[in-house]
């Protein structure tokens, strides 16, 4: 029998210092409620939205995956033959595989993710497929300071689909861009997906999908806190509600209470009137102007900008000054 060579090594990045439950709780007593989205992605929400990316209404994966094979090679150019490629976010490392195919050369790959048994199950399959990459599974919150493994690459390249940028609030974004200039030092690339601003139907459509999953991921999150911080929500007692916010450039994500209703979580009761909403996730959509402008003020200089036809998304390769 054959044994398959497996050049994977698990790393704990950060122990995820924030306290869960005084964030969430800190989250619904504020005015109007919140929740960040990161806790969508427990193991069953980190499923979920991948069953969100194939959906026909869900237009950024697959654009994104048309520009990533269409200029895999440019990419790869882009990125060098002596990086490491480090993927925050990594998820299945589904979009990572069409670089790698351009990239035979490449021999460090660093997936980080917060979700750690899918980040394993992933990085596991990975390193069956590409026996000679070097694959390093960091399991840690990368909005937070975390420990790096030690690389033997000279250059650290980010790669950062998907449009999750536009989950942060603007003040966020220039902090986390900065953080990972830090990361990279001059020299470094990133190469990361940006939704670009587009017919707002598109864009309510994307985040309302017939079959209901997107409402399934939001909902998810309450089974969470049901779970793992002793919540008593009644998922049929709150509806998903998403919609593009043309003034402020996001689509927003809200959980809306159907009635009347008092939650405890642990020894603490939260008030809830009917129609009042938890925001759970905002998503910025740029034009490629503006994302550069935010990028020139984080220590970056735009190099590439590769597209789609329809300019509805948007990848970039920055470097650090």
């Amino acid at each position: 029998m054959k044994t398959v060579k497996q050049n994977v090594h698990y790393h704990i990045g950060n122990e995820n210092e924030t306290d869960m439950y005084s964030e969430i709780l800190n989250g619904l007593k504020s005015m109007p409620k919140s929740i960040s989205p990161k806790y969508f992605y427990d193991k069953k929400g980190s499923e979920l939205f991948e069953a969100i990316t194939m959906l026909r209404e869900y237009y950024p994966t697959r654009t994104e995956l048309f520009i990533l094979n269409k200029y895999k090679y440019e990419m790869a150019d882009a990125v060098g033959t002596d990086s490491a490629l480090i993927e925050f976010g990594s998820g299945s490392s589904e979009k990572v595989r069409t670089l790698l195919e351009a990239m035979s050369d490449l021999k460090e790959y660093v997936p980080i993710d917060i979700s750690k048994d899918f980040l394993y199950q992933s990085a596991r399959a990975l390193s069956i497929e590409y026996p000679d990459l070097n694959v390093h599974a960091v399991s840690a919150d990368y909005t937070a300071e975390f420990e790096m493994p030690k690389l033997d690459s000279k250059r650290k390249v980010v790669f950062f689909p998907g449009s999750t940028i536009g989950n942060f609030e603007p003040h966020e974004m220039g902090k986390f861009l900065k953080q990972t200039a830090e990361l990279l030092r001059p020299g470094g690339g990133l190469l990361i997906g940006v939704d670009l601003k587009k017919d707002h139907a598109v864009l309510n459509a994307a985040y309302n999908d017939k079959k209901g999953i997107t409402r399934d991921f939001n909902k998810n999150l309450l089974n969470r806190l049901n779970r793992e911080l002793l919540a008593n929500f009644k998922l049929e007692e709150f509806s998903h509600h998403a919609f593009y916010h043309a003034e402020k450039g996001r689509v927003e994500m809200h959980l809306v209470s159907l009635k009347d209703q008092m939650i405890t979580i642990g020894n603490e009761e939260i008030a809830f009137e009917e129609g009042e909403t938890i925001h759970t996730e905002n998503s910025y959509k740029f034009t490629i102007e503006e994302f550069h402008e935010i990028a020139g003020l984080c220590g970056f200089t735009p190099k590439k900008v590769w597209c789609d036809e329809k300019r509805w998304f948007s990848m970039h390769f920055l470097e650090v000054r």
